[in-house]
């Protein structure tokens, strides 16, 4: 209902980044569709080729352990590497931007989709939020809103399929650490989904976040440290584990979206964070940045 508020992101001049492919536990689907490219029988045959080599739970593996690198030779000896598994199991995290500063959405706010893609999903996620020496402060929930089939086509279209108008959504607000919340719930929580189509269609789905592979401590630093600061600040998504693959329409299609799509996203410490799905184009454009911000701060004599 655009006549009902809206809040704002709750970061504005902070660098909003992002990590992929930090659940080991669901890479293994990942890598299995990239090879079988759409057939369900090459699928059964790869899946069954892997776990033969690796077995099939990958919850205790330590990404850059000795163990890892023993499955990382494995694969490749048998022509089954990826660039997915190269971060999700390598020595070094999936960091890329997911927008620039005061670009990203707020709680009711519409979020886009680029109209180029037919296959794209939302990605709950709890976003790490932590200052310029790195020390993280809070989080907040976060939709790591994303085109399946740009990023599939290759690793080299990453920022067409993250970074768009209105592609990422925080919120509903940032809940710093305190006695009453802190890290270790973070790593307790559960992120909840659910998408509501005005077709009728529904999914829900949850995620674990004791089951990330990497811990949010080492992502943030991954992120920033001596090899890269952040004056302002870091606001970083930590990934999800959870990819929907509900049918909607055609039966073995997945799901994508639809234009009037409801997503919320939602955990018991941080609350729930809504947006409508809209093309990018027909979201509101992103026209007040640093700039805009630096000359109000002026007008009002606060600089």
């Amino acid at each position: 209902d655009a006549a009902k508020p809206i809040l704002l992101s709750p970061v504005d001049l902070q660098a909003i980044k992002a990590s992929g492919v930090t659940f080991v536990v669901s890479l293994l689907e990942r890598v299995i569709e990239e090879q079988a490219r759409g057939s369900a029988e090459k699928a059964d045959a790869i899946r069954a080729d892997i776990a033969s080599l690796i077995g099939h739970d990958l919850s205790k593996l330590k990404p850059g352990s000795p163990e890892a690198m023993e499955i990382k030779a494995k694969l490749i000896s048998r022509g089954a590497w990826s660039q997915y598994l190269e971060v999700g199991i390598g020595p070094d995290a999936e960091i890329f931007t997911k927008c620039q500063p005061m670009a990203s959405v707020g709680f009711g706010a519409d979020v886009g989709l680029h109209p180029v893609s037919t296959w794209n999903n939302p990605e709950p996620e709890i976003a790490m939020i932590a200052d310029s020496s790195g020390r993280i402060v809070g989080a907040t929930l976060g939709n790591d809103v994303n085109l399946r089939d740009v990023e599939g086509r290759s690793a080299l279209l990453l920022g067409k399929a993250k970074d768009n108008n209105a592609s990422a959504s925080l919120g509903p607000f940032i809940r710093l650490f305190d006695e009453t919340f802190s890290i270790a719930d973070v790593k307790r929580a559960t992120v909840r989904l659910s998408v509501e189509g005005e077709d009728g269609f529904s999914l829900e789905g949850a995620s674990s976040m004791a089951e990330i592979s990497r811990s949010p401590e080492e992502l943030v630093k991954a992120a920033m440290g001596p090899h890269h600061q952040y004056p302002d600040g870091l606001a970083l998504y930590l990934g999800t584990m959870f990819v929907p693959s509900k049918d909607r329409g055609e039966k073995g299609k997945g799901f994508t979206h639809k234009v009037g799509d409801i997503v919320t996203i939602s955990s018991e410490k941080l609350g729930a964070l809504t947006n409508r799905v809209r093309l990018s184009p027909d979201c509101p454009y992103w026209t007040y940045g640093a700039s805009h911000l630096m000359r109000d701060l002026a007008k009002a004599g606060l600089i």
